[in-house]
């Protein structure tokens, strides 16, 4: 025993040294904005789509839902992903993922039915939920403690910025055709290589007999940030979806001018995420109260007026609060795991934001027709998002270890 040991020394060393740095963080993070590639890119290009399939019986729900069903299967598929990462292996899943996502992705360049187009995105959602789980949950694997929180918090950053960045890209390519945004699919090709050379699947993984059952949750610590972020996953989601037509809605015509505003709640949510990196010392109990203050805030401005300038300030507080927030609720929920529980629960909670963000829409929908439009809808959000103020102060009375403390 003692000279297995003393052998097994030198290679731990070896792996010490050796050990993740800033390449296999910006592999990870890159991954991470495949999920966002999925759910804004084609949004520019759906008028167009919806012309060219205009005589298929149904086009006007299939079309709009070529763009959504991704987030659905994100929130499906997150927590089988996450079985098969702690079950299996963590590199081998998101190698196959990223191959898979390239094909998948780049198919309605060629395929002729929407029918068919709606199954490659299906496909696409379930290789996004492999994609993010395994990302996620290396990060939480190559990192502990503060360094940890700040580049999940990082994680959100990049993927709230990437999303700006992609509608864009989506808008301009789109000029070209409905089908050429697909082509940015396949950068998920380039990204294999480097997962291949890169990743390494962490130690842990070599040390556990394939044999052994998986260590059980802690579903009484999971349950709870998972509950919250389902609600935090239909109020970061809100005014993404929505602020366009909130502008349209009190007389802005300028595309320019919407997005010139939907930048500059960008760039409140990264400034949350970079605020949130400072402090991620402190409690849930004391950063998720203030963060779905500021969210109600946010949408309680843009329900309250329609003057332009006070609504652009009601989405930079929300913004501001987001970009807090989803920080927040995945150390919240990650920061408690040990290694071979942190896929299923990443995994579960992925999962639960996403089916949070695929409801979104629904739940403005019947809010708004219930309470005569739009903003009264986002009004009754910001209710929610202060009620949830309240209930996050209550269902964190214990919880009160910092979120840069880890299991690890």
């Amino acid at each position: 025993m003692s000279e297995s040991l003393a052998s097994s020394r030198p290679v731990q060393r070896l792996a010490q040294t050796r050990g993740p740095g800033t390449a296999q963080l910006l592999v990870l993070l890159a991954a991470s904005c495949l999920s966002v590639l999925g759910a804004v890119l084609i949004a520019p290009v759906l008028p167009q789509m919806q012309a060219a399939f205009a005589t298929v019986p149904g086009a006007d729900v299939l079309v709009p839902v070529v763009l959504t069903v991704p987030a659905l299967m994100i929130g499906l598929a997150a927590p089988f992903a996450g079985l098969i990462v702690d079950r299996v292996d963590r590199k081998r899943l998101l190698l196959i993922a990223l191959a898979v996502y390239a094909v998948v992705g780049t198919a309605p360049l060629y395929l002729a039915s929407l029918q068919a187009i709606l199954i490659s995105r299906v496909l696409v959602g379930v290789c996004e939920a492999a994609i993010m789980t395994c990302a996620t949950t290396l990060i939480g694997d190559y990192w502990s403690g503060a360094r940890r929180s700040r580049y999940l918090g990082l994680q959100t950053l990049v993927a709230s910025l990437s999303a700006t960045v992609f509608l864009g890209l989506g808008g301009v390519l789109g000029t070209l055709g409905w089908r050429t945004p697909f082509w940015v699919y396949a950068v998920a090709v380039v990204l294999v290589p480097l997962t291949a050379v890169l990743i390494r699947q962490p130690a842990e993984h070599g040390r556990r007999p394939a044999s052994r059952r998986l260590q059980p949750l802690p579903w009484r610590s999971l349950l709870t940030p998972c509950a919250v972020s389902f609600v935090g996953g239909i109020v970061f989601y809100t005014l993404i979806v929505e602020l366009s037509f909130v502008l349209t809605g009190v007389g802005l015509t300028s595309s320019a001018a919407i997005g010139g505003i939907s930048a500059l709640m960008s760039v409140a949510t990264a400034a949350g995420c970079v605020v949130f990196a400072r402090l991620t010392h402190r409690t849930p109990r004391a950063l998720l109260p203030v963060e779905f203050l500021l969210s109600a805030i946010g949408f309680g401005l843009v329900f309250a007026t329609t003057s332009v300038p006070v609504i652009s300030l009601g989405a930079v507080f929300a913004g501001f609060g987001t970009g807090m927030l989803l920080p927040t609720l995945l150390t919240w929920a990650v920061n408690r795991l040990d290694f071979e529980q942190r896929g299923r629960g990443t995994g579960l909670w992925t999962g639960t934001l996403f089916v949070g963000e695929f409801v979104c829409p629904v739940l403005i929908a019947a809010i708004g027709t219930g309470v005569g439009g739009l903003r009264p809808a986002i009004g009754v959000l910001g209710v929610l998002a202060a009620v949830m103020a309240v209930v996050c102060v209550l269902v964190t009375r214990r919880t009160n270890v910092p979120l840069d403390i880890t299991n690890d």
